[in-house]
């Protein structure tokens, strides 16, 4: 079934939000605000392993109105009248002011001892006119985002007032029906998260079948009954009797890093790329067309960290070591920059896309992980070159890659399918949301489905 339109409108007088219900009003927060306020400075020198909830901006989301407490920093509570100013109670209605804009929740009932930080506004209503959770799923709503970001202030920091909060514009429909949409609200958009969930569980096995299929494939190979030896290295186990246990730099003729430095040859105008580890995919390529374009010194340098078709790159340092990718022929010159390793092949024992797919295993993953235990960050180019690699006759290593490519691309294409399905799920959920709280769907004869009909949930979003 599809949800009626309301018999009844008037013109809201507000450009975005078109026409609302008859019977509905629409007023600022504040019209029916008790109290706002905003978290202290200088608690963090006060955080602690056991003391009380301190809530932050990380706490609130733009995808539902409940605080998420997964990642709850403690405080111990200085002395004076700023900890009961700051503490939060039962109902009240926290926004961000910094960053995130249009992040909210909604405190509910039995929540421990908890307060606000600095960059969390704090709201306490009357609820004479206004719900909590009414006034949360429209801040949620597009006319309640649009405000926000269109309030902000502070150049590259973006940040709200309190009377900026103070001044979000309100639909208000009666109480009880804020109540019951409200209710609505919070079991469909519970049902759409818990469909939002089960994909992004899939997109997780799937990257891990992803990783167990191109680890099995480059250690084990594709004929099951082939006689196995031990290795020798502990994470690699058995190989195939036949295949040669060596390491990266047993193949490699060339092994280097990016030159220091060259950030400052960095420009728009730049007719050769400069690749950094962002630009290595998670599927063993490389996105030349994003990267950053440079003008190159002239030396040796660009000579030595020039990209050549077929080399296999390693992300060494930061947030991505360990990435791996091989490179096609760049469409202009291309350069590494310090953060990667380039391996080029001798072209006698391995081929590029073989030990771009052996680099990414979970076996070499673990040794690269192993070799940055402790204090120690990062790759070193030993490291790389002493990764350990098996390596079956190149006719095998043609069938090994052939059959990666077509899993991998299969396993990516089922990725994709479900990372585009929680797209579809987030844009219906926020969708039903502004529809609901700017009048745009009737839900006031909604009931909730009994358990044994939740089916009928999905028949009445094809409403919205």
């Amino acid at each position: 079934m599809s949800f009626p339109r309301y018999p009844e409108v008037k013109v809201s007088g507000v450009e975005w939000l078109g026409e609302v219900p008859a019977h509905w009003d629409i007023f600022p927060m504040k019209r029916d605000l008790e109290f706002l306020t905003s978290g202290s400075r200088g608690w963090a020198s006060h955080y602690a392993d056991d003391g009380a909830a301190f809530i932050r901006i990380g706490n609130l989301t733009r995808d539902h109105i409940h605080l998420d407490l997964t990642d709850l920093q403690r405080v111990n509570v200085p002395n004076g009248s700023e900890g009961e100013r700051t503490k939060v109670k039962a109902g009240d209605v926290l926004f961000s002011i910094t960053a995130y804009l249009g992040s909210v929740a909604v405190v509910s009932d039995g929540i421990e001892t908890a307060y606000v930080s600095q960059h969390v506004a704090l709201a306490r209503l009357f609820k004479r006119r206004l719900l909590p959770g009414w006034v949360a799923y429209v801040t949620l709503s597009d006319v309640g985002k649009n405000y926000l970001s269109s309030q902000g202030y502070g150049g590259t920091k973006i940040q709200l007032s309190l009377e900026d909060v103070a001044d979000l514009l309100v639909t208000a429909p009666p109480l009880c029906e804020q109540a019951s949409i409200t209710s609505f609200l919070d079991h469909e958009t519970a049902r759409i998260d818990a469909l939002i969930e089960e994909q992004k569980r899939l997109i997780e096995l799937l990257k891990e079948k992803r990783q167990a299929v191109i680890s099995h494939a480059v250690t084990k190979g594709l004929d099951p009954d082939v006689p196995m030896k031990d290795s020798g290295v502990e994470w690699l186990g058995e190989v195939p009797a036949h295949w040669k246990v060596g390491r990266v730099k047993n193949v490699a003729s060339f092994i280097t890093s990016g030159p220091r430095g060259w950030s400052d040859y960095l420009t728009e105008s730049g007719e050769e790329i400069f690749v950094q580890s962002g630009d290595l995919d998670d599927h063993i390529g490389v996105n030349f067309e994003n990267a950053k374009r440079i003008r190159s010194p002239m030396g040796a340098e660009g000579a030595r960290t020039r990209i050549n078709c077929g080399d296999v790159l390693v992300c060494i340092t930061g947030a991505n070591t360990g990435r791996v990718a091989v490179s096609d022929l760049p469409p202009v010159s291309a350069f590494i920059n310090q953060h990667l390793s380039l391996v080029r092949l001798d072209q006698v024992g391995a081929l590029p896309e073989f030990l771009g797919y052996a680099l990414s295993s979970e076996s070499t993953q673990s040794f690269f992980r192993l070799e940055q235990y402790g204090l120690k960050e990062g790759l070193s180019l030993s490291d790389v070159a002493d990764a350990p690699l098996v390596l079956p006759p190149k006719y095998e290593q043609e069938l090994v890659i052939k059959y990666l490519k077509d899993q991998t691309q299969r396993l990516d294409r089922l990725a994709i399918d479900a990372e585009r399905s929680v797209e579809l799920l987030q844009e219906r959920r926020s969708a039903l949301i502004s529809a609901a709280v700017t009048g745009k769907i009737d839900v006031r004869g909604w009931q909730p489905p009994e358990l044994s009909s939740a089916h009928v949930g999905a028949a009445q979003m094809e409403g919205v």
